[in-house]
């Protein structure tokens, strides 16, 4: 049984005490960004900045020449050549192993292929896993990360289908909700890999796309969503195989790279949830179809164990993530509660969203819940 919490670089590198503070968590380590999208980030207890601004996607440890053409950037905003293995050694030395976090298809300010919807409108937020570029990339990242002798650990976000329905900066989009079936619709990738797969998949692109776009169109023209998508049954279950088949592709030569260079017992754990026509940070999967010897983080913000419970059965260990900062929507007096109920409902671990930017109300709730949870487990 295991608890961990996520960190930022910028929240560690400057600031002496950070380590510590994280350490008194209780936490069995840290999860630290590696590979990670653009944000604007809080720092409230560092000595030398309140706010951190991440323009682009970028690495926060070095990448070699291998892969320097591959991969994003080195970041220009911590004042460190590795800012990754900086936060590392610190939180070693408070006895805090390091896991890496890894953002893979989520990505912005990057040149590569991205999703097209089937209205043509491309998503420069969203790689597609159909490219041989996206492959690429992706066994790019594993390889920089399990040749690191200072990581104990990774877990890969957005390691599928990224789509529509995850916030791009400045949104402008809530004007027409839209249901969860819509938002799979208006995720489906239309580019030209896509077109290949899914015809490879025995779909016709054309009527998929007509199909698409009908039904989509029908919603805007709308007063209130409608909780169905593509008419045809049939239809809808070949799309999902086909994402299924190329998302796997993709985290299977993911894993295989990360094997190739650590050893089976290297923890390889991806964000996801149980329903695998999502196209978030938490991307859709079929858990059953995961590569062997890997677990899931799914998400479980809002309290329940759903997402935990319909993920256990398989071979893979189910982490819940929890939310633990109010700021965000947590409910910081029921966190102890949930670290218990995800543990009661089958969860081999917890990962805690985040302590770098929580107040310190917040960190005392996820140190109390952390505590929770080990008793719980025991």
């Amino acid at each position: 049984m295991n608890a961990a919490t996520y960190v930022y670089p910028w929240d560690v590198v400057g600031d002496d005490s950070a380590a510590e503070t994280i350490a008194g968590l209780g936490v069995d380590h840290a999860v630290v960004a590696a590979f990670y999208h653009a944000t604007r980030a809080l720092t409230p207890r560092h000595p030398w900045h309140r706010v951190v601004v991440a323009e682009t996607s970028a690495s926060y440890l070095p990448v070699g020449d291998a892969w320097e053409q591959v991969l994003p950037p080195a970041q220009r905003w911590v004042d460190a050549d590795d800012a990754f293995g900086a936060t590392a050694s610190a939180l070693a030395a408070a006895g805090v192993p390091t896991h890496a976090w890894v953002v893979v298809d989520h990505v912005d300010g990057f040149d590569a292929p991205h999703v097209m919807n089937a209205y043509g409108d491309v998503y420069p937020w969203a790689l597609c896993p159909s490219h041989e570029a996206a492959l690429e990339y992706a066994v790019g990242l594993a390889a920089v990360v399990a040749a690191r002798s200072d990581i104990a650990g990774v877990e890969f976000e957005a390691a599928g289908w990224y789509g529509f329905d995850h916030l791009h900066e400045h949104d402008k989009v809530a004007g027409i909700p839209l249901s969860e079936d819509e938002l799979f619709l208006l995720s489906l990738c239309f580019c030209d890999a896509c077109l290949d797969e899914y015809q490879a998949s025995g779909i016709d692109p054309a009527g998929l796309r007509a199909a698409v776009c009908a039904r989509l169109d029908s919603r805007f023209a709308a007063a209130e969503p409608a909780a169905r998508g593509l008419p045809d049954a049939d239809l809808a279950a070949a799309v999902l195989g086909m994402r299924t088949r190329v998302a796997n592709r993709l985290r299977g030569a993911m894993v295989r790279e990360v094997r190739t260079q650590r050893e089976s017992d290297f923890p390889i754990l991806f964000h996801a949830n149980p329903d695998p026509r999502r196209s978030t940070a938490f991307t859709g999967v079929d858990v059953a179809t995961l590569p062997k010897g890997t677990g899931l983080v799914v998400n479980c913000w809002n309290g329940s164990t759903d997402n935990v419970t319909h993920s256990l059965g398989h071979d893979a260990s189910v982490n819940a993530g929890l939310l633990g900062v109010r700021g965000m929507g947590a409910d910081y007096e029921a966190l102890v509660s949930q670290a218990v109920a995800m543990r009661e409902a089958g969860a081999s671990g917890i990962r805690v969203y985040h302590s770098g930017i929580a107040s310190n109300a917040d960190l005392d709730a996820m140190r109390r819940a952390v505590s929770a949870f080990h008793k719980a487990a025991r």
